[in-house]
């Protein structure tokens, strides 16, 4: 087994997921960095794991003669991919102490035109993803010091927004999800959180949200005039921002089942 902790993070190619492995493996993690291995449509370019090489190409490949991190492919909507993601976390490091359930996509629009199809997608990726991750990892995590799982759920977790229906049920649902697996694992020693990200200047908004919401709009505005519109603090968010939050929760020995809101004001409780 290896001295440093070894993290799994889904959605790692760019946006929160890199910046996510890129603190963890400042942070002396080993880091399993996963994401989808060939071309998937949807309304925006999706991450592909050949793009976390281009990404990670500038840091050390490794140290003390292992490995700072390896790469691998994984869809969470399929059961065999999650399992195959984690054998080859273990192959690589020999340990998993936390799993960071990253991967996510998004739509938008009325739901009386919203597409089942669309609304299938969001909840498996969202939601059944982190099952399907977590359920991999866990016979793992138990054996682990300091085990965790951090998911990403969203500020659109715990207040509803029009035209995002399947988004916000996906990401009240991981937050939930969070909570019951925070109970059921206590016992185990694994701690399970999550992340909600407020506004962050990664594909969901600068390649859907903001083109989709200017175009029914009359004023077109642009991601940094919206951000400043809507946030408290009055600027977005960066993903550099959320690893800070992974990495706190990754540490904190006796924090478990919170939804952390990472939004500079904009969801308060």
């Amino acid at each position: 087994m290896s001295d440093h902790p070894v993290a799994l993070v889904t959605g790692a190619a760019r946006g929160i997921g890199l910046a996510i492995a890129q603190s963890l493996i400042a942070a002396g993690y080993r880091v399993m960095a996963a994401d989808l291995g060939g071309d998937q449509a949807w309304n925006y370019q999706l991450g592909q794991s050949g793009d976390i090489a281009q990404a990670l190409q500038a840091t050390d490949a490794t140290s003390d003669n292992a490995p700072l991190y390896d790469i691998c492919n994984v869809d969470v909507t399929d059961a065999a991919a999650c399992e195959r993601a984690v054998q080859c976390t273990i192959e690589t490091f020999g340990q998993l102490n936390l799993l960071v359930n990253n991967a996510g996509i998004v739509d938008s629009g009325p739901i009386t035109e919203f597409s089942e199809a669309a609304w299938d997608q969001i909840f498996a990726v969202n939601t059944k993803g982190i099952f399907l991750m977590s359920k991999a990892a866990i016979p793992y995590l138990r054996v682990s010091e300091n085990a965790s799982i951090v998911n990403t759920a969203s500020i659109a977790g715990k207040k509803g927004v029009p035209n995002m229906a399947a988004y916000c049920g996906s990401k009240f649902a991981a937050i939930g999800i969070t909570q019951s697996m925070a109970m059921e694992l206590a016992a185990d020693k694994i701690r399970v959180n999550a992340i909600c990200p407020g506004i962050v200047g990664t594909a969901m908004w600068l390649d859907h949200l903001i083109p989709k919401n200017n175009a029914a709009s009359d004023a077109p505005v642009d991601f940094d005039t919206r951000a400043s519109q809507l946030i408290p603090m009055g600027e977005p968010q960066t993903a550099e921002d959320m690893a800070d939050a992974v990495l706190y929760l990754a540490r904190a020995s006796a924090v478990t089942g919170i939804s952390l809101t990472v939004a500079g004001g904009m969801e308060m409780n």
